[in-house]
């Protein structure tokens, strides 16, 4: 994927060979340390990822896959969901948090599915977009674990924690630290470097509670720690 702006020009990063020395020290570590990580929604086909995607949005993967167990036993798909009325897809999904919103999303995305690609998920990143719900992370999402294709995810965890390693320079917004990333993560590694970064920023270098840092394997290369 190219790495552009609105105005069709790379992103600058200062000292970029050393970010992107940096990059494949930090992504080895964290492979000897997450050799085993991957998504951490539960799903066997790709239509099945997208619902869980969306109600895993301010709502823990966990209760997520508690939820869509209901939610696929009553649809079990895509076209039972496309035709299901979005209040009953509401009452199975509210415990997820914003419910009315998510549930009608989710019966719209279906139906797109059903009626403008033959009841199957794309393969390309630009219609992934066009699907109601669907923003670039999750496109992201779909592309690296369902298809194999390159793919960076930036959720909260991704942008705090590439901020703290001082891969990124105090950039908060999702699609800026996409693109910098981009420029940083060979292409075949960046789908499994941002699932361990969720690992990593759950087990060691958290939100809510100062990071970890005496048992981080970055300590020594992180920003935050030199």
């Amino acid at each position: 994927m190219e790495i552009k702006t609105k105005k069709t020009k790379k992103l600058k990063i200062k000292n970029l060979a050393k970010k992107k020395r940096l990059a494949l020290e930090i992504i080895e570590r964290l492979k000897n340390e997450y050799p085993e990580s991957g998504c951490t929604l539960d799903y066997n086909e790709a239509w099945k990822l997208l619902v869980s995607v969306r109600l895993a949005a301010q709502c823990t993967d966990a209760r997520v896959n508690v939820v869509v167990q209901g939610l696929f036993e009553n649809y079990p798909s895509i076209e039972a969901l496309a035709d299901a009325d979005a209040a009953d897809i509401e009452r199975i999904v509210k415990p997820c948090g914003l419910g009315y919103s998510k549930a009608r999303d989710i019966s719209a995305c279906m139906k797109m599915l059903r009626d403008d690609f033959n009841g199957r998920v794309p393969d390309d990143f630009n219609l992934l977009l066009k699907l109601p719900g669907v923003g670039r992370k999750s496109a992201n999402l779909i592309m690296g674990d369902v298809f194999g294709k390159p793919a960076i995810v930036t959720d909260t965890h991704c942008i705090r924690l590439t901020n703290r390693m001082g891969l990124v320079d105090n950039i908060k917004e999702p699609k800026k630290v996409e693109m910098i990333l981009w420029q940083l993560i060979p292409p075949n590694e960046g789908s499994d470097f941002c699932h361990r970064l969720v690992e990593h920023g759950r087990e060691i270098c958290t939100a809510r509670t100062s990071p970890y840092c005496d048992r981080c394997c970055l300590n020594d290369i992180c920003k935050k720690n030199i």
